[in-house]
């Protein structure tokens, strides 16, 4: 496939890709850091806390379920601005709640808009930038870890000098900016979509071939292309047939687990089980996030360029998540740092899934489908990491157990990278 230059021709698209990209986490981000301030103004009991904490995961999880569903209705630009406006709502909403029960809809309408965007971007990414996936993935998955950053940084100084909710406002106007790019694509009768024979060519994976034998993918392709057409068999459901499916939801569920079971309690873990002080485990917490940031720049372009390179690299990914494990089990006190720098790069899980989504699936209706599924079995699997270390803890008073439940969990990465190896696109095993 011809390999053109980044910017001909696609620059909106390139441009709307990472401003999504940067406000895709901000619902996440920007409330959990100035809830204590949230809750002078609004009484926030344990249960609202509980659920705002544990929506994330869920309403993501949700969003892979029907994320494909909207893009068939709508088609992928009108879906996605679709998203950016469920966020914008959100964060307003956010914003001007008057009590607790608004304030939990509200934050559950932009993280829904945020976890379409979530299953929406890959399939993106394949329709403008078949030639480049590696590249783009790579580039919006680096500043996914920014957008997670940033909210977190600048949400307590900006209430602390103007308060709480125009801490909450500032993320309205991210959202609306990063739809603006995406205005001009839903006045086209149909959207941009590359033609059959511009696919991504990943070696022995000939996903050309495969979109062009598979009558039904295509059927469901058309679908998506011409909002309203005649559909196919759901490809979502048809994916729990495919292993590559069920393998790539494996890989980015267990980096889910391990990440929002880290942002919960390793700071408790190291200052119980390291003897750490609770300014030290923060810094180490951050260090955790600010590992996933190479990662996120290197992984899918080094996928994208060596298409075999995706069974090792979740296998290196498992490994470190051993080592740091291990180092926390052991020998907590005696290299925190490196544990936890370790454990971090488990994560380099999650811009792989993210590329494999493009690169085993053949068309765009297959990549939404794909999408879709990882997201939901990732994300489902991430949500019970947090539940299940809790009452592991509680039960047992320390952190041996919820540690070797997590090493438990990463043993289901081996499988999973022996079904990536065998190469294949879930079209094929449709």
């Amino acid at each position: 496939m011809t390999t053109r230059p980044l910017w001909a021709g696609r620059s909106l698209a390139l441009l709307g890709i990472l401003l999504v990209a940067l406000s895709l986490r901000t619902p996440v981000a920007a409330l959990s850091p100035i809830l204590d301030q949230v809750g002078r103004d609004i009484p926030l009991d344990t249960v609202v806390l509980g659920v705002i904490g544990s929506a994330p995961p869920l309403a993501f999880a949700a969003s892979g379920l029907l994320a494909p569903l909207v893009a068939r209705r709508l088609g992928l630009e009108r879906a996605l601005m679709a998203a950016l406006g469920a966020m914008v709502l959100g964060h307003l909403g956010r914003t001007l709640a008057p009590e607790s029960l608004v304030l939990t809809f509200a934050s559950m309408v932009a993280l829904l808009g945020a976890g379409f965007g979530n299953v929406l971007l890959p399939p993106v990414v394949r329709r403008y930038f078949p030639d480049r996936v590696g590249l783009v993935t790579a580039l919006y998955a680096t500043l996914l870890s920014v957008s997670t950053g940033i909210p977190a940084l600048l949400a307590v100084p900006i209430a602390d000098s103007a308060g709480w909710r125009t801490s909450l406002a500032v993320w309205v106007l991210v959202a609306a900016i990063a739809a603006v790019p995406w205005i001009p694509y839903l006045r086209r009768p149909e959207p941009v979509a590359a033609s059959p024979t511009e696919t991504v060519a990943t070696g022995p994976i000939e996903l050309g071939a495969v979109a062009m034998e598979d009558a039904q993918a295509a059927a469901t392709e058309a679908a998506v292309e011409h909002p309203g057409a005649p559909r196919g068999p759901r490809l979502g459901v048809r994916m729990l047939r495919s292993p590559t499916a069920w393998s790539i939801g494996v890989i980015f569920g267990s980096s889910s687990l391990a990440a929002y079971a880290a942002f919960a309690w390793l700071p408790k873990l190291l200052t119980e089980h390291a003897g750490m002080d609770d300014a030290a485990a923060g810094a180490l917490l951050a260090l955790y996030a600010l590992m996933g940031f190479p990662a996120g720049l290197l992984v899918p372009v080094i996928t994208a360029r060596f298409p075999r390179s995706s069974a090792p690299l979740a296998l290196l990914g498992m490994a470190c998540f051993v080592v740091g494990y291990l180092g926390l089990l052991f020998a907590p006190a005696a290299a925190p740092v490196v544990w936890v720098a370790s454990a971090g790069l488990g994560p380099l899980l999650f811009p792989l899934a993210l590329v494999l989504i493009n690169l085993r699936s053949a068309s765009p209706a297959s990549t939404v489908a794909l999408s879709g599924f990882v997201q939901t079995v990732g994300y489902l699997l991430g949500a019970t990491g947090p539940f299940i270390v809790g009452i592991l803890h509680d039960a047992t008073g320390g952190w041996t157990v919820p540690l070797v439940f997590l090493l438990a969990t990463v043993v289901l990465i081996l499988p999973a990278s022996a079904i990536l190896a065998r190469g294949r696109s879930v079209d094929s095993e449709l």
